[in-house]
């Protein structure tokens, strides 16, 4: 009935409520010297919430006995497993009301169902929230890092995401995105030597900073990142040509899909169209060779040489073009490119952990303070199935 072992019930009251009175079934031995002779010096009644029945709350009333062992002459109570001194509710209806709240359950509706106060629910939510991330202190630095930058608050700006790409968690999150706002914490951060693979965006601030406080990381690009970047140069130059095709959001639609995904009709109506310019269509065909280079993965060292061949072939070929940006962008991260044929791994995780993280602030009506939203971001994302090991 109450889940709570080493209990006796005596007796059962049902008119107000459930109430359950209680007692221990033995007598523990000595917390001290863990000796068997000990008397029960007196006893004392302590009053607990713990769980519901229904829609009724039940009460435990635990006739708690003080012990005095003969051997060592020492006094301590007697302890109840989920029953936590000084405290007016076990752990378990603590943790419901946890439960309850997280899943978007209202402090206001809490207080009117548990009978306690909003007060009492965000301090209970606080330290089982706290307790996670108090286990997830001291890890050192995943192997395998993906680093992005996420908006916080109009106030505050933007704030840098670490994820443990391997193990899909979220390693930490800390405010601001310059080396400036970084710089104490990872000067701090252990086992920053050990990182291997840094995933991340074209950023120029970023590879800074891998490069000065992650001295044996390798960068690899996001491949998702990198296409947008010729995608979007790819529209800009369009513009400059015709910026009337440009506003046809049929082309629009067919100029952004993979060419090998369109059907054949879709391919005779788009070359008719690139047939009036030249320069376009030359850059659209470059652009589709490039995404294809791009999108290979996993390639073993000895065939990628011939890819290798060809990816600078046509970064030549680009300079001499009208997207002389996009080649000298492309040349400037060369080597991260090239590194993503070695490796499946991207920053589609991060991604997603910085969608879950919007849906926490929209629920929360938005955060003020950054340190409370650390630490829900990293019990809800710091591992996986936090809340069953709570």
């Amino acid at each position: 009935m109450l889940g709570l072992p080493g209990l006796a019930i005596e007796r059962v009251d049902r008119q107000l409520g459930v109430h359950v009175w209680a007692k221990p079934t033995s007598r523990p031995a000595c917390h001290y010297c863990a000796s068997p002779s000990i008397r029960i010096k007196a006893t004392h009644s302590r009053t607990l919430k713990h769980s519901r029945q229904g829609n009724q709350i039940v009460f435990l009333h635990l006739s708690v006995p003080k012990y005095h062992c003969q051997d060592c002459n020492r006094y301590f109570r007697h302890q109840f497993p989920g029953v936590r001194p000084r405290l007016r509710a076990t752990e378990c209806f603590r943790l419901e009301v946890f439960e309850a709240h997280d899943g978007g359950v209202s402090q206001r509706k809490l207080s009117t169902t548990h009978r306690i106060g909003s007060a009492t629910v965000e301090r209970w939510y606080q330290h089982h929230v706290k307790r996670r991330v108090l286990e997830l202190s001291g890890r050192a630095c995943p192997r395998i890092l993906g680093i992005d930058e996420h908006f916080f608050t109009r106030k505050k700006g933007y704030a840098t995401t670490f994820v443990d790409l391997r193990n899909h968690k979220v390693f930490d999150v800390v405010l601001g995105r310059s080396e400036l706002s970084l710089r104490q914490y990872l000067s701090l951060l252990p086992g920053r030597e050990q990182v291997q693979l840094v995933v991340m965006d074209l950023s120029e601030t970023y590879r800074s900073i891998v490069q000065k406080y992650f001295p044996n990381a390798k960068i690899v690009a996001d491949r998702f990142h990198v296409i947008r970047l010729v995608n979007q140069h790819f529209l800009n130059l369009w513009k400059q040509q015709d910026p009337v095709g440009r506003m046809n959001r049929g082309l629009l639609s067919l100029v952004r899909r993979h060419r090998w995904n369109l059907s054949q009709e879709q391919r005779e109506n788009l070359a008719r169209y690139l047939d009036q310019f030249p320069v376009l269509k030359s850059l659209y065909f470059a652009k589709q060779r490039l995404n294809k280079l791009l999108l290979i993965r996993n390639l073993m060292p000895k065939h990628g040489r011939k890819f290798m061949r060809r990816l600078l072939k046509l970064i030549e070929q680009l300079a001499q073009s009208p997207a002389r940006t996009l080649a000298n962008t492309l040349t400037s991260w060369l080597e991260p490119i090239v590194r993503m044929w070695r490796t499946s791994r991207s920053n589609g995780i991060t991604e997603g952990f910085h969608t879950k993280m919007e849906m926490m602030s929209r629920r929360a009506y938005g955060f003020r303070n950054f340190e409370n939203y650390r630490l829900r971001v990293l019990a809800h994302c710091g591992w996986n199935g936090v809340f069953s090991r709570i």
